[in-house]
């Protein structure tokens, strides 16, 4: 996150200078008012996010575009964006449609099976995702029933996890290739959780893998874990989302840990990142872990940093975001690590 002050000095830089090849890919869930506030933004605020693009100069692309793009490294357009939703909701096919298609906007749809299978009211139908592929929508894989992907039944090994996952997987391809002739092996992880062992697999099976970690993506992002900003909820606010809509790709060398799932009783994960410093003055970096205030990190060499958090990470959920302008002087690079753990007895949260 950045501060009020810092988001009026970073908007003013960033309209005066150049930006970095990176793009920035909005995550959505409901486009609506009657919604749980947590992951909707409302229609007036989603049509007001979509005018500011339109008149500012950002080019929306495809996903798959994006992806092909890292993939060949090759660099990306200053002020690219990607607009992704999460689940498939009806919102999305009433509200957002509309207004996606006023503007020309291609976007991706990220979804689940079962609910659409079962016919749940707030779901679009079969029908409806069919409607949309018609249109040029893309449609892809967010596991057969919006599972917590990384959590083992009980008594499941991990061979027994991993077949059970690259199961899910493969079904929920299979029905969207069925239902849409849809193939193109993206997946975003359900709530954003996923960890290495899932990484790995995602990679044999040649899939692009999407959080819920804050960031933009490009070269030096992974193409199992690429990050996306969140833009309903609190993060509909238009003037931090200015802000991210010009974010730089952290340019990260390696880090470590890099498995978001933690271990038994490692609940105060000390991240150690090495990164490439053209372009950063270290001595302006930032870090903002949960619970605490804003945090200049520990530089152990030149261009090696370390934070840790000073409390244990709460059950659930958390992440190590730290930013760091530009020297250019026209935006931040923007770097997030994604945790998830268990309670004190090893217990996932109930969602």
């Amino acid at each position: 996150m950045l501060s009020g002050k810092r988001v009026l000095v970073a908007l003013a830089l960033m309209l005066a200078a150049p930006l970095c090849q990176a793009v920035v890919i909005l995550q959505y869930h409901h486009v609506s008012e009657t919604t749980p506030k947590v992951t909707s933004v409302t229609p007036a605020q989603f049509k007001q996010q979509m005018q500011y693009l339109a008149e500012n100069g950002f080019k929306v692309v495809p996903l798959t575009t994006v992806v092909d793009t890292i993939k060949k490294g090759e660099d990306l357009p200053v002020k690219t964006v990607a607009i992704t939703f999460d689940d498939g909701y009806r919102s999305i096919f009433e509200t957002a449609r509309p207004i996606l298609k006023s503007y020309g906007f291609p976007y991706t749809l990220f979804v689940s099976i079962a609910p659409t299978a079962k016919g749940y009211r707030e779901m679009m139908s079969w029908q409806q995702l069919q409607q949309l592929a018609k249109e040029g929508v893309t449609i892809a894989n967010h596991s057969y029933g919006h599972e917590h992907l990384i959590r083992k039944l009980p008594g499941e090994t991990e061979s027994q996890w991993l077949a059970r996952v690259k199961q899910n997987i493969l079904d929920t391809e299979a029905e969207l290739k069925a239902r849409t002739g849809q193939d193109v092996k993206m997946l975003a992880y359900p709530y954003g959780e996923y960890n290495t062992a899932l990484q790995q697999l995602l990679t044999q099976l040649g899939y692009v893998g999407f959080g819920q970690q804050s960031g933009a993506a490009g070269p030096y992002s992974e193409l199992t874990a690429l990050p996306r900003f969140p833009a309903a909820g609190v993060y509909a606010e238009m003037n931090t989302l200015k802000v991210k809509l010009l974010a730089r790709n952290m340019p990260v060398v390696s880090s470590s840990p890099t498995n978001p799932e933690l271990a038994a009783g490692q609940w105060q994960p000390q991240l150690r990142v090495t990164l490439k410093l053209d372009d950063i003055n270290p001595s302006q970096m930032l870090c903002y872990l949960p619970g605490q205030p804003a945090t200049a990190p520990q530089w152990l060499t030149n261009d090696t940093f370390m934070i840790q958090a000073q409390k244990p990470l709460p059950a659930g959920r958390s992440r190590y975001n730290c930013t760091v302008p530009s020297k250019q002087g026209s935006g931040y690079y923007w770097f997030s690590q994604a945790w998830v753990r268990p309670d004190d007895r090893g217990q996932w949260l109930a969602e």
